[in-house]
């Protein structure tokens, strides 16, 4: 089985390239070098899209200008690949009959930072979006792209995946019970989301697995640190050990149930086994890859 990831040399790409190349053949397709990129250039290319897609089977789909990129790279860049591009690819693949396109998107979409809320949104993928800048916009766009490609016959599946990039310990820990994710298990969704049967259009939640309930929701934007201390004794104590600010609030839920059902997807670093790469005789404040 012959797969294209692109954006392969991308921080998502590049894991999802290696952890696919444990199951299939991996071509990969980047605007810069990377070990897992096999082919240079961009998905607006039509004519090396051509060339490429004949000869897959799947094509999973990470390549996009990113929340970084925004106010740095023109709006009409954002349109032109993360719309466009899109839509170069989903066209070839239908016309080449491909198995199946796997989209990557984001739970930025849902637009959870600038919601009213009285209490911690509880996001599963029946809330409507609410697109917060020209990103949310585009990866919104090129879900609907991918809706009405399945509606051509093409099985197409969306991903809305959580944060994902390296950042302070304290706020990587924190963000792993309810808004974040690690890269491999990103991937193996991806995988998952490739070969799972499924119906021909489906979106899921990509995140860590959260350890709450809907019923927690007004006492998590509250103060979550007794319902945080119920699900995992000690926790208090081992931020303030660490000298560790203790965030005063979760103002939403990224819920995964779905594609645990569907896909089979079970995140493998969560809040309890990330929590265990902090010793109390470690008081550090690095970021991990």
């Amino acid at each position: 089985m012959n797969i294209l990831v692109t954006g392969s040399s991308g921080n998502i790409g590049s894991a999802v390239a290696e952890t696919v190349s444990g199951y299939a053949n991996v071509i990969g397709l980047d605007v810069r070098p990377g070990h897992w990129t096999t082919h240079i250039g961009s998905i607006e290319d039509a004519g090396l899209l051509k060339s490429i897609v004949p000869e897959v089977d799947g094509i999973i789909h990470c390549a996009a200008f990113l929340t970084p990129h925004v106010g740095n790279v023109p709006e009409s860049r954002f349109v032109d690949v993360n719309v466009h591009g899109t839509e170069n690819l989903l066209n070839l693949a239908i016309q080449h009959r491909i198995s199946r396109f796997v989209f990557t998107s984001t739970t930025s979409v849902y637009g959870c930072s600038t919601r009213e809320k009285t209490e911690a949104i509880w996001v599963t993928e029946s809330l409507e979006p609410f697109p917060e800048d020209i990103y949310d916009q585009t990866k919104l766009k090129g879900e609907a792209l991918c809706r009405e490609a399945a509606e051509q016959g093409l099985s197409s599946v969306v991903l809305r995946m959580s944060r994902c990039f390296p950042e302070s310990d304290h706020l990587m820990l924190f963000y792993r019970l309810y808004r974040g994710v690690n890269r491999r298990d990103v991937a193996m969704a991806h995988w998952l989301a490739m070969t799972a049967e499924l119906n021909q259009f489906e979106i899921f939640n990509i995140s860590s697995n959260p350890p709450f309930k809907k019923e927690d929701c007004p006492a998590l934007l509250a103060d979550p640190w007794p319902v945080i201390e119920q699900a995992f004794p000690g926790s208090m104590a081992k931020y303030d050990a660490l000298g560790w600010q203790r965030p005063a609030s979760i103002d939403r839920v990224y819920v995964v149930e779905k594609a645990q059902s569907l896909l089979g997807y079970q995140p493998e670093e969560n809040f309890a086994e990330l929590s265990e790469q902090f010793p109390l005789a470690s008081g550090r404040n690095s970021s991990i890859s």
